[in-house]
């Protein structure tokens, strides 16, 4: 079937067409949306604009929040996540991320009862000190306030 040639607002038109030449069966759903985007230059760009601005505040955030009690891994590994639909070496650190944090589960189910807790006491200590001066920063001393209320 030969090409036609199609004028400069025929953009949809030509996706149609090719997709209907090619071999390959048509996505659905939101990869089937994202192929629609990427399959011009200006769609590939701006998406890869958007996805790299979006996931760059997700890691970010997530970064600023993990000292904090809160999801603070959770939005650093999200963001990664939304990274990697865009970026080879986002999807890399991402799997280093995934194998590291098993690699620390299975070491952390293998230890005994004392280890166990020690891990705990220390997590809860590095969190009491981090919300400590956390609220110091915002002008509140959680230490001075308890003495006043014994």
């Amino acid at each position: 079937m030969p090409i036609q040639n199609f004028e400069a607002g025929d953009a949809d038109a030509m996706k149609d067409e090719a997709a209907a030449r090619s071999a390959m069966p048509a996505r659905t759903g939101l990869q089937g949306w994202l192929d629609g985007i990427r399959a011009t230059r200006t769609g590939a760009l701006t998406l890869k604009i958007v996805i790299g601005v979006i996931g760059a505040v997700m890691v970010v955030g997530g970064l600023i929040m993990v000292p904090f009690p809160g999801p603070g891994w959770l939005v650093v590994f999200a963001g990664l996540a939304v990274l990697a639909t865009e970026f080879h070496w986002a999807h890399k650190v991402l799997e280093f991320g995934k194998r590291t944090l098993h690699a620390w589960t299975e070491w952390y189910k293998r230890q005994g009862w004392t280890v166990r807790i020690l891990v705990l006491l220390v997590t809860v200590a590095a969190a009491a000190v981090i919300v400590y001066f956390g609220m110091r920063t915002v002008g509140i001393d959680l230490l001075e306030w308890g003495r006043k209320l014994l």
